[in-house]
């Protein structure tokens, strides 16, 4: 069914490098510093509705999430956040930005195995600079054959990403941790899409398994890939 997979994408965050906790972790921060002025609650449920409003406009990744944090501080405070809190919570950008890499398990032996078999293409989405180092501090950069950092994951986005790689659409998988953004776009293009589910998920990549799609898997972990890509070829 799958004699013809030439092509493996691999999502970046959370699926190859963890990621999101250094959101919550941030986010804990955010509501001890604003504690004052809103439960925990009520502060989580309007930074998620300010990442909603400002998706379009400064797109994904941590720039984007200080500014909603700031935005939504001005808001719960009526105006009366202190600048201190404000200069915190740029501060906690700046380490978010810093901070060092940490793969994943089984990420650097999964994708080395594929280096040479496979033609193997990142796709990720955020912003390009905070991308861009990730990649070069995760020693994975020079198994790949294309990196793709892209705005947004669409059928549309796999579709011209995938068919310009070895095999096209059609002998092309992509793996990672968003049901949403990874998985169900990449089937509905055409191609293979391969769940790899983390205990922490952003609230925005949530979506429904396309449970009776024939090009739908889910694994545990990245290790049991090369398994998975044996019985399906």
């Amino acid at each position: 069914m799958a004699q013809n997979l030439r092509t493996i994408g691999f999502d970046a965050d959370d699926t190859l490098w963890h990621n999101e906790r250094f959101f919550k972790l941030t986010q804990d921060r955010f509501a001890e510093l604003l504690a004052d002025f809103a439960e925990p609650d009520h502060l989580g449920a309007a930074l998620v509705e300010a990442e909603r409003r400002n998706l379009g406009h400064y797109g994904f990744g941590i720039k984007g999430f200080v500014l909603s944090m700031i935005e939504t501080a001005i808001e719960v405070t009526e105006e009366r956040v202190p600048a201190s809190v404000i200069a915190e919570l740029m501060e906690a950008g700046r380490e978010m930005l810093r901070h060092p890499i940490e793969l994943l398990p089984h990420a650097q032996e999964t994708v080395a195995h594929f280096a040479g078999s496979h033609y193997l293409v990142l796709i990720t989405k955020g912003d390009l600079l905070d991308q861009e180092r990730k990649l070069a501090q995760s020693g994975l950069g020079e198994m790949f054959d294309d990196v793709q950092i892209v705005s947004d994951k669409t059928v549309t986005t796999y579709s011209g990403i995938f068919g310009r790689t070895p095999g096209g659409v059609q002998g092309a998988m992509m793996v990672g941790n968003s049901m949403k953004s990874d998985v169900r776009p990449a089937i509905d293009a055409g191609s293979w899409g391969i769940f790899v589910p983390q205990d922490l998920a952003w609230d925005f990549e949530h979506a429904e398994a396309p449970e009776n799609a024939a090009r739908y898997r889910e694994i545990a972990h990245l290790g049991d890939l090369p398994d998975l890509v044996d019985e399906i070829s």
